[in-house]
């Protein structure tokens, strides 16, 4: 059996690993944007190649001939890959163009939950032109609370939120117009307080099966300062909930999930067959939806995959069958911390790019999932410009994965850092305390 993974970064290496555990011993087929040193060490072929350049990967897929194909990062699910590679022969895990709308498009998807009821937005308005006037009023109804949104996955802008990113009305609006410049639509919605988390499901058409809850890390320093980065760290714990919520919490964001793979179903037309990454926050009266994307996150998939007790080439082959079933899906009852090892100057300074990082030696309770890092003919790891590993602690409880994580990521050598505070009691308690005050 072949399996073609298309990927990057270290969701790919994870992936990969978790393709390979299976029953199946399959090949594995590595399209990578980079030249992973975990997935090369472990794929039957490797390719490095723009995940963009669709040309490329059909060759690939025609040349090798796998049985299943499976999608990483968002850019190629949103751009239509999985249309490309089913047309041609090849059963995916990744949702067609139209269903990844949902991530792909900020304005799509809060859309698509008005019209087919599914109560759990904030406010929001969609503007497709400049306009200051009704740009303005819509901020102002928000009460100067807002958040500004990029209608797309490409063009280099994302979100924004007043009193982080913007510091003024004028700054929204001003915003607001580039984004609709560049992109030809923005969101405007109403900034909610709370607590986010991640609720990922395995969906296959109607059929959503989930996954442990996880909480990402997305500031830079410790103590959730600093710039946001793709994330820091994550956590999940061995009752697959989170500390700060409740059952009531959790059963809400698995139905909003269940309801939206129901809308994307009717709104259009095909299921949805793949992973839906539910981004969400627990605020004073309940739970709503900040967000939608189409794959894996990355962390979550460094702490989810290593979890994960059943077959997922198996899990993978029921989604494109759309054969999926709960009995198909089983998670160890473990909590599990990640940390990302990232250059010292991370986010923003580049100047550590090319220098030599070592790495412990991983026991059985923890993972290493490289990243952005290269490995040269000495087989010497250099860092890149980004992050550089995950390491995965695994334990009974949080703070037990909590101290694997740590203890390995002090280990590591070389002009790095990672933020200490993730998964640590302090911080959990932060969380359970922030959500006590919002609901007295």
């Amino acid at each position: 059996m072949r399996v073609l993974l298309v990927s990057s970064s270290a969701r790919g290496h994870a992936l990969g690993e978790a393709i390979l555990r299976s029953r199946h011993r399959p090949e594995l087929i590595s399209v990578c944007a980079t030249n992973n040193p975990g997935l090369r060490r472990i794929a039957e072929v490797m390719q490095v190649t723009d995940v963009m350049d669709f040309t490329a990967i059909l060759a690939v897929a025609k040349k090798t001939k796998p049985h299943l194909a499976v999608i990483g990062p968002d850019d190629p699910i949103g751009g239509g890959l999985a249309d490309q590679l089913e047309a041609a022969g090849f059963p995916t895990m990744a949702p067609y163009k139209a269903l990844a709308r949902i991530e792909s498009s900020k304005g799509f998807t809060r859309d698509l939950l008005a019209k087919h009821g599914v109560d759990a937005s904030p406010r929001y308005k969609v503007f497709i032109a400049t306009d200051e006037k009704p740009i303005r009023t819509f901020i102002e109804e928000l009460g100067g609370d807002f958040v500004v949104k990029y209608d797309g996955l490409r063009g280099g802008k994302g979100v924004k939120v007043s009193g982080e990113h913007l510091d003024s009305i004028e700054e929204g609006i001003a915003y607001a117009q580039d984004c609709v410049r560049e992109g030809g639509r923005v969101v405007i919605e109403e900034k909610l307080i709370g607590v986010e988390f991640s609720l990922l499901s395995f969906v296959s058409g109607t059929q959503v099966i989930d996954m442990p809850a996880v909480q990402d890390h997305k500031r830079a320093f410790a103590g959730d300062t600093g710039p946001n980065t793709g994330g820091m760290g994550t956590y999940t714990d061995a009752d697959h909930s989170l500390p700060f919520l409740t059952k009531a919490d959790l059963a809400r964001a698995s139905e909003i999930n269940q309801l939206t793979a129901q809308a994307l179903l009717r709104e259009c037309g095909q299921p949805y067959r793949g992973i839906l990454y539910g981004g969400f926050i627990a605020v004073r009266d309940g739970i709503r939806v900040i967000e939608y994307n189409a794959r894996f996150g990355d962390p979550e998939a460094l702490n989810l995959l290593p979890l994960l007790e059943t077959d997922f080439v198996d899990i993978c082959q029921a989604i494109t069958q759309e054969k999926l079933s709960q009995d198909l899906v089983h998670f160890s009852k473990q909590a599990t911390v990640c940390k990302y090892i990232t250059p010292i100057g991370y986010p923003n300074n580049k100047d550590q790019r090319g220098e030599v990082v070592t790495f412990p030696a991983i026991p059985q309770n923890a993972r290493l999932y490289f990243g952005d890092i290269s490995e040269d003919k000495k087989g010497a790891l250099h860092l890149g410009g980004s992050r550089t590993a995950g390491l995965v602690g695994m334990g009974a409880t949080i703070a037990e994965a909590e101290a694997i994580a740590e203890k390995l990521c002090e280990q590591v050598q070389g002009p790095v850092r990672f933020r200490k505070d993730i998964g640590t009691a302090d911080l959990v308690h932060q969380r359970i305390d922030h959500m006590k005050r919002l609901r007295q």
